[in-house]
């Protein structure tokens, strides 16, 4: 399958980063400190802003200050942090003005883990620190394309979580996810459906960015 687009917005965790050890670590460590079954936040903080997941699974809490902490902590935890497959690669290849990220991360977190493995700084870096609300709502992506000077139609989303997919299909863009982190029955709403990262082919051409996906067999 093809899509042609004028730049591209990647999601983080899931897609060029995996942070699953470090993620999970922290969230088991919040979880017995405040009693919550890890279980329940496992099953829905893909894709969303930390402090969206604490006000769901412990309303009790003061949900921002204790997304602060975590997320802090969690941003100087660099142990188990891997690079996806063809993550490195697939940006070095790209003109820098053509792409970006939009995470539920803190700029903290990105500004830290994109240096230490070795990937290009994004030009446009959109976080859980500049949007009021986060993904599942469209704000992160609609900012992304804002700041990309790209009409979010015009742009292609990678990512791995429901959440993420259904916040760039309501900002307007078109989406391909990846099975990286969730089932592909989870996925539905994406334009198409990839494995890995390196399924993906994209190429400059003199219109725009040619990004490919192979037919699922």
């Amino acid at each position: 399958m093809d899509f042609h687009c004028h730049a591209i917005i990647f999601d983080v965790d899931g897609v060029l980063i995996n942070s699953d050890p470090v993620a999970d670590r922290h969230w088991r460590l919040w979880a017995e400190r405040h009693g919550v079954d890890y279980q329940a936040i496992a099953r829905i903080h893909h894709g969303r802003p930390t402090v969206e997941t604490i006000r769901q699974v412990a309303p009790q809490v003061n949900a921002a200050r204790e997304a602060l902490l975590k997320e802090t902590a969690e941003a100087d935890d660099t142990e188990g942090l891997v690079v996806y497959a063809g993550a490195k690669e697939l940006l070095a290849q790209l003109p820098r003005d053509r792409w970006g990220v939009a995470t539920s991360g803190t700029r903290r977190t990105v500004s830290i883990r994109f240096p230490y493995l070795g990937l290009p700084e994004p030009l446009v870096m959109v976080t859980a620190d500049d949007v009021q609300r986060g993904k599942p709502a469209p704000d992160p992506y609609l900012l992304a394309a804002e700041r990309l000077g790209v009409a979010p139609a015009d742009c292609l989303v990678i990512e791995d979580a429901p959440a993420g997919v259904e916040a760039a299909k309501a900002a307007g863009a078109r989406v391909i996810a990846l099975a990286t982190t969730n089932r592909v029955e989870d996925l539905g709403l994406a334009d198409a459906i990839a494995p890995v990262l390196t399924s993906v082919k994209i190429s400059a051409t003199s219109e725009g960015l040619l990004v490919q996906v192979p037919e699922a067999g």
